[in-house]
């Protein structure tokens, strides 16, 4: 009898995270080792994901593994904030773990704003933007507030590249095309009457085209460095890539739609009119394998979707009720699109 694989780190624990991702307890083993579940069939299929809703659909395809026509892969994955887990598990062969490339990939997140609860939204195309970090270090000569004549002064000329950078998004960019800014970090001394030698900013870049978001680095630099070369001083500018877009396919967007029509009612599902500013690490994923990602509306009852804090903030709330929905269409995705594939 053929067997199929579930893809599960036997040495990290998976649970539920406020978020709507995953947390980890990680010893050392690599992120994609495999654990065998029986199966009817030896060809590979979808990887899904996501913690307790990911555990929630292992349980749910095991109890079903009749109905399954192929393989299916559970990526539980972590580091999604920054630490890059899904290029790791990449590269370590988790979009082959069942033998060869898989078909499709479906993901699912969990909102505690935006979306109402039970509701599901995807979009075609750029569904979450690109994410990069922006660093610029403007540095001459310090000296003594009481004589900036004899000084180079880092300060305004870190802070005319702040506002610069929010003049080029909107001058240089197309506005149906935008590149979003946020200076979350500047800083420069630590006394208040000496000028001090460097002054240091941090942005993250948001963006959801390939063009703009290349086109952003390179004008970025060219604006901070002019700027601080003006005041005779010399800025020194880093980029760090970070994710890319993620960008759905159409087909597997509709394919999706329908599944979770069926499974939860008519009007349970729509395509969003534009993409969401937050950006994610199945991204990777999706520039691999044909796929799309599904936001699971978890806003509690009593909260306005519109006004409830959302993920990350302190004060964001999750209702548990929806749990079993996002098992539920996962399950549903992999045991339905497995059905497409020939023979």
């Amino acid at each position: 009898m053929s067997r199929s694989w579930v893809s599960v780190d036997s040495s990290v624990t998976v649970r539920a995270r406020s978020d709507g991702g995953t947390r980890t307890n990680t010893r050392r083993s690599p992120a994609s080792r495999r654990r065998r579940a029986p199966g009817r069939s030896g060809r590979p299929g979808l990887p899904t994901r996501r913690g307790g809703r990911g555990a929630g659909a292992a349980r749910l395809l095991a109890d079903r593994r009749h109905e399954l026509r192929g393989d299916v892969v559970l990526m539980f994955q972590p580091g999604e904030e920054m630490h890059d887990g899904a290029a790791l598990m990449i590269a370590e062969g988790v979009l082959d773990a069942a033998g060869r490339r898989a078909d499709a990939a479906y993901a699912i997140h969990a909102f505690a704003a935006t979306v109402p609860g039970g509701h599901v939204v995807s979009r075609r195309g750029a569904m979450l933007a690109a994410a990069d970090g922006f660093e610029v270090v403007v540095e001459r000569r310090g000296g003594h507030g009481s004589a900036p004549q004899h000084a180079l002064d880092p300060v305004p000329v870190a802070c005319e590249i702040v506002m610069a950078l929010q003049t080029m998004t909107t001058r240089r960019f197309d506005v149906f095309d935008p590149v979003v800014v946020t200076v979350g970090s500047l800083q420069a001394g630590d006394a208040p009457n000496v000028i001090p030698e460097d002054a240091r900013l941090v942005a993250s870049v948001r963006s959801w085209s390939t063009e703009a978001r290349a086109r952003f680095r390179e004008l970025a630099g060219q604006l901070a460095r002019g700027i601080a070369q003006a005041h005779g001083m010399t800025a020194h500018v880093s980029y760090l890539d970070g994710y890319p877009v993620t960008h759905t396919s159409a087909d597997e967007t509709d394919f999706a739609g329908t599944v979770v029509a069926d499974v939860l009612g008519e009007d349970t599902f729509s395509l969003l009119p534009q993409p969401f500013s937050a950006s994610e690490d199945f991204s990777r994923v999706l520039q691999s394998v044909p796929g799309t990602f599904l936001g699971l509306g978890a806003t509690p009852a009593g909260l306005d979707p519109a006004s409830a804090p959302f993920n990350h903030s302190a004060h964001a709330a999750y209702d548990d009720a929806v749990l079993p929905l996002g098992a539920a269409i996962p399950t549903e995705l992999a045991i339905r699109r497995l059905a497409t594939l020939p023979s």
